[in-house]
């Protein structure tokens, strides 16, 4: 992802988790909220408690990927956070990208089908 489309400010990332929106997985943990662009940006959060360096930056590139690969199922002009949670080090490819289709169908952030 290109640094543009990327959350990185830590007051970003408040403000997100106060006032956004969130929806709950055994996988992950998504925050949106609107942003007054038009495209998505995405923060990505690992907590220490995961495992070392190695352990969260390979659960970082995976929700990264799973979002890379899902961009354009979703509509743009939101903030997303995505928190990793014990089960995104152990679960599949697969299940990571369900659990996230599934918390974006729930926060409303899917296009509509034709």
């Amino acid at each position: 992802m290109k640094r543009a489309v990327t959350l990185k400010e830590n007051y970003e990332f408040r403000r997100l988790y106060q006032k956004g929106v969130s929806a709950v997985d055994r996988c992950m943990v998504v925050y949106c909220r609107k942003n007054k662009l038009e495209r998505n940006r995405y923060g990505f959060t690992v907590s220490v408690k995961l495992g070392h360096a190695v352990v969260r930056n390979r659960a970082r590139r995976r929700m990264r990927e799973v979002c890379r690969l899902n961009e354009d199922k979703l509509v743009t002009g939101y903030d997303i956070v995505l928190v990793a949670r014990s089960r995104t080090v152990t679960a599949s490819f697969e299940e990571l990208t369900h659990a996230y289709l599934r918390l974006a169908k729930k926060l409303s952030l899917l296009k509509e089908e034709p």
